[in-house]
């Protein structure tokens, strides 16, 4: 058993697709959570809130 782990720690062939899958999981996890959606309150909603301030500000000059 010791040896069959050692050998697939020292693996080093190719990523496989689970790896593919698991990385893609990721990356949508992660554009969620920075952009968001509108009802959760990501960055993109507070980017979009501060540009909407701005432009207010500078139209009102």
């Amino acid at each position: 058993m010791k040896t069959s782990i050692h050998a697939f720690l020292a693996e080093e062939d190719g990523i496989t697709a689970l790896e593919y899958g698991v990385l893609a999981a990721l990356v949508a996890t992660i554009i969620v959570a920075v952009f968001g959606t509108t009802n959760t309150g990501g960055l993109g909603t507070i980017l979009t809130n501060l540009l909407n301030d701005v432009t207010k500000a500078v139209s009102s000059v």
